[in-house]
């Protein structure tokens, strides 16, 4: 295997190299007005193509900047591999960012052009146009920018488009993916087509399992302007594996179940809400106890697993949960997913063993935008639940004194656009790369991750305590949406939760309560349920790192509200700021 980055060609090849090995191959699903509809490998091209020459007539040069403001859907596709056929340089931007958020990426970046979804968007871009003198165009998919771009490309020659989608090497940036941040501006990350490359070359041929079988195929549903999504998308089209969008996660089950995918990847949060509703539903069912032996069951024979057998009486067991109860969890996800891909955030060991158990490998890995997208991945074949696997090959990981991982390889970025320092922090003299991650590496280079390194809170005792490690815990709790442990220079560790309102009124009618959150959030029966999973995720620390008070808020935290990133990490900065008062009173 060869690991290093390629010396020529860029991310299009990929596109051509399909339409004339492979025409007729299903590249894509897409909704249509009676079910998916299929697009060859060869259709894609002559779109990517008609796309690209569109841009080329409106002015785009190579290296400028193009932005887009969408959903997950296939024209986020179709206009990410235009762009880059193009020649030019691919800004993608969270859906759901304000305009304050796009004003600044459009500026920083000094985007020339944007293509927004819809009219919500637009009135977000039109609102700080006045601020963006580089900017020269606006589309619109809901309003035929597809259709528009392809009539305006009319004149442009095919020799013209090779020239320009020749262009890059794997030098040439081909993404400045903004991280989402949980402190402070959004900083560009320079992605080159040569880290893409090198991340896909290794990762492809490492995970043949996903991406190398007949009839391979994954459902996307995670925001394509987040690096895992978008490696993804890149790597299914590179190997040919059939790719579909799926833009409202309120469609994606019945989605999940017309596609039948045989490989999802989702970030802990979904795996978490799904076994959380699936537990719900059982109880509210009578059928709870059922459930929870189910679930046990399935942690148990996958803890066996890792022994070399579980014992007889397990195996009995699995046998029949796998008809009662595992196999609706896998109808529910199409029916012939395997293996689900496990980034953003640390998955956790429970987790990890019940989807296992039930018949789906959770691959956890680990990564991030500066890293374009995996550094380590568990493999089916080299697996340890609760880490995150190996690095890649190519890829040097080492524990510093003070415990961050530090990172070598060819996926590692080029730096931040236009911010000289942050890039010179960011790197060792001799290259190594710091990820601002707490971790260790054990004797068969499994990396656990423990925690962010800006994240340690130091008790008045002098305790240093990572706060994911009980975070993850506590939100297993079919209740809880979100928890962040509090604690930083004070006598002990509290914790501030939130509540799941998909989960209460359920919760309500089996425990005979009405109202809101807000009505119920000092009720002995609810603050009881989430003592339980205080209690439950205490168990996984010593005394002096354990939540000893915490307070339930009638408040919600969202990515639009500004306290979580599009990836659902929380902003602390902002929870502790805006809930100061609700910190403070749990130390009076």
């Amino acid at each position: 295997m060869t690991t290093g980055v390629p010396a020529t060609g860029n991310l299009t090849d990929d596109v051509v190299n399909n339409a004339r090995d492979a025409g007729d191959r299903v590249q894509f699903s897409r909704p249509g007005a009676d079910g998916w509809e299929d697009v060859t490998a060869a259709g894609f091209l002559a779109e990517v193509s008609a796309v690209a020459k569109g841009l080329i007539a409106a002015g785009i040069e190579v290296g400028d900047r193009v932005a887009l403001v969408s959903k997950t859907r296939y024209e986020w596709t179709l206009l990410d591999y235009a762009i880059w056929f193009a020649g030019a340089v691919t800004v993608p931007v969270y859906e759901t960012s304000s305009a304050e958020q796009i004003a600044w990426i459009l500026q920083d970046s000094g985007a020339r052009a944007v293509v927004a979804e819809g009219p919500d968007h637009l009135a977000r871009i039109r609102e700080v146009r006045g601020g963006l003198d580089e900017l020269n165009h606006v589309w619109s998919i809901s309003d035929n920018a597809i259709g528009t771009l392809t009539s305006l490309g009319d004149d442009i020659s095919d020799e013209e488009l090779e020239k320009r989608r020749t262009s890059a090497t794997p030098l040439d940036l081909a993404t400045l993916i903004y991280t989402s941040g949980t402190t402070g501006r959004p900083k560009g990350c320079m992605l080159t087509h040569g880290n893409f490359m090198f991340e896909l070359a290794v990762a492809l041929e490492e995970l043949p399992e996903l991406f190398d079988t007949d009839d391979a195929s994954t459902l996307l549903f995670l925001p394509l302007a987040h690096v895992f999504a978008r490696i993804i998308q890149v790597g299914c089209i590179k190997s040919r594996t059939r790719l579909g969008h799926s833009a409202d996660i309120k469609n994606l089950l019945p989605d999940l179940q017309a596609f039948r995918p045989t490989f999802i990847l989702a970030v802990p949060r979904v795996f978490e809400k799904v076994f959380n509703t699936a537990s719900q539903r059982a109880t509210a069912d009578g059928r709870g106890k059922i459930f929870d032996q189910a679930a046990q069951t399935a942690i148990d024979y996958s803890r066996g697993l890792d022994r070399g057998r579980p014992s007889v009486a397990t195996r009995a067991k699995h046998v029949v949960f796998k008809r009662l109860v595992y196999g609706k969890l896998l109808d529910a996800l199409g029916g012939r997913c395997v293996y689900a891909v496990s980034g953003g955030a640390p998955l956790g060991d429970k987790l990890g063993h019940f989807y296992r158990g039930i018949g789906l490998t959770v691959l956890e890995g680990y990564g991030l935008t500066e890293t374009t997208a995996a550094l380590t991945a568990n493999l089916p074949a080299a697996i340890k639940v609760g880490s995150v696997g190996r690095p890649l090959p190519g890829t040097a990981v080492r524990a510093a004194d003070d415990g961050e991982l530090l990172f070598q390889g060819g996926q590692v970025f080029a730096g931040y656009w236009h911010n000289e320092q942050a890039t010179i922090e960011a790197f060792e003299r001799d290259g190594w790369f710091h990820t601002g991650d707490l971790g260790e590496v054990d004797d068969e280079g499994f990396v656990r991750i423990t925690g962010r390194k800006k994240e340690i809170i130091v008790t008045a005792g002098g305790k240093n305590v990572a706060p994911s490690v009980l975070e993850d815990r506590v939100r297993l709790h079919f209740l809880v949406d979100q928890c962040m442990v509090v604690g930083d220079g004070q006598p002990f560790i509290g914790a501030l939760v939130t509540i799941d309102r998909e989960s209460l009124p359920m919760w309500a009618e089996q425990h005979g309560k009405t109202g809101t959150v807000a009505d119920l959030v000092d009720d002995p029966d609810l603050r009881a349920a989430v003592q339980e999973a205080v209690d439950d995720a205490n168990k996984a620390v010593s005394k002096a790192e354990a939540i000893r008070k915490f307070a339930v808020l009638a408040d919600e935290w969202t990515e639009e509200n500004g306290q979580l990133t599009p990836s659902l990490k929380l902003k602390r900065n902002v929870v502790m700021r805006e809930f100061k008062d609700d910190v403070a009173a749990l130390y009076q």
